[in-house]
């Protein structure tokens, strides 16, 4: 099978310092500290250009789509630091024309002028870290910022005419209450985002709040909260997209649909990870970075591992990403995808799908009518089990 160099690829560049770590944070992020000596803002970026330079041949002649910046922090690095850096991998790479570039930022850590400096070195759109407009939320939260500091970088990113910005927000906080998460939100839409990403505080391992877990609201009003924010949502015009991404028509993160999708992304920085379909070998892969900022900077070869996905992780791994999306699937993009591995039968993948179809459906999860798959409501609601099916050896 011939390999389509037009395939959709996007760039994530992970920056992995923050000023300090949030509770609940289980993102490869560190403190920063200049007394470590892991710290160094422009060793960091030549380590970025090393990164890329490295994994050129896994993706001559092919344009990126879009660029994700995300941490940690990336808004601690400085405008000038980002010219440097694009101007860079425009030598390297061809760029859409349309390309999305987006920065994540937290209030607290950006400095007054820095969106416009942003904007000039080739960033258009901002993801914004608020996750709450309560200063008393932000403080159990361990942010940085406080709810002065979110307004001060809308009115900014705004001036700064910005392709797009996102807000980020959280509910199910510690002891919050229906009417102070919807209010929350209220807050969010008021300041004219095009793009929101609300989704519920989760607990993971390896976090503070893991060790020590805060009050958190009953399931019953975690259950209210989700329903009456959807309503409000939907009343100003946001579509919801996919799980907890929430856009206007048109606003949808390109980066993100193209994850979901499946598509190829190549990683650079600490602890980033990437997926590349192989060209000369057929083949789908994975890789990861050295997790830690000065391992990274300081190793030559920055990938610690390459694995080679399967037909069952094929299929798994499309599905997981792909049910995230509030679109139905029409089987023929999947096996588009899958066509992309190489000389591999066909009737391989159509046995293991099957099989896996048709529990998904005797479950009442999906429908499917041959060569669409939409997910019932049932489906929706118990994304999880649905996702279950598609592991390896599932029944």
């Amino acid at each position: 099978m011939s390999i389509d160099i037009n395939l959709p690829l996007s760039l994530y560049i992970h920056i992995p310092w923050c000023i300090k770590k949030c509770p609940y944070c289980d993102f490869n992020s560190h403190k920063k500290d200049s007394s470590k000596n892991d710290y160094s803002e422009t060793k960091y970026i030549d380590e970025l250009i090393s990164d890329l330079t490295q994994k050129l041949p896994l993706i001559w002649g092919r344009k990126i789509k879009s660029i994700f910046i995300g941490g940690g922090t990336p808004s601690l690095f400085s405008p000038d630091s980002y010219e440097k850096l694009f101007s860079q991998i425009r030598n390297l790479l061809p760029f859409d024309s349309n390309i999305e570039i987006t920065l994540e930022a937290n209030p607290g850590a950006v400095e007054h002028g820095n969106f416009a400096g942003y904007k000039e070195a080739g960033i258009n759109r901002i993801s914004l870290g608020v996750q709450s407009f309560s200063d008393l939320q932000l403080k159990k939260l361990g942010r940085v910022h406080l709810v002065d500091d979110v307004y001060r970088a809308v009115s900014e990113i705004k001036s700064a005419k910005m392709n797009s910005f996102n807000l980020d927000i959280m509910y199910g906080l510690p002891s919050q209450g229906v009417a102070e998460s919807i209010e929350d939100l209220k807050s969010a839409i008021s300041l004219g985002p095009d793009h929101l990403s609300w989704y519920q505080l989760t607990i993971e391992p390896n976090t503070v709040f893991y060790r020590k877990k805060p009050v958190l609201p009953k399931d019953i009003d975690i259950i209210t909260m989700e329903k009456l924010g959807r309503d409000l949502l939907a009343e100003n015009n946001f579509v919801r997209y996919e799980i907890s991404a929430y856009s206007k028509p048109g606003f949808e993160c390109k980066h993100n649909i193209n994850y979901w999708s499946f598509g190829d992304y190549l990683g650079i920085g600490a602890g980033a990870h990437g997926k590349l379909t192989d060209a000369n070998l057929g083949v789908i892969r994975r890789y990861r970075q050295y997790k830690m900022p000065g391992a990274y900077m300081n190793a030559e070869d920055k990938t610690v591992e390459y694995s080679e996905l399967t037909i069952d992780d094929i299929i798994f791994e499309y599905f997981l990403n792909r049910f995230r999306l509030n679109k139905d699937i029409d089987i023929r993009d999947f096996y588009l995808a899958i066509g992309l591995v190489g000389d591999l039968s066909d009737n391989l993948y159509k046995e293991l799908l099957d099989q896996k179809l048709k529990i998904a459906t005797d479950k009442g999860f999906i429908n499917f009518n041959g060569y669409k798959i939409s997910k019932t409501r049932l489906g929706q609601d118990f994304l999880d089990d649905l996702i279950s099916i598609f592991l390896v050896d599932s029944k």
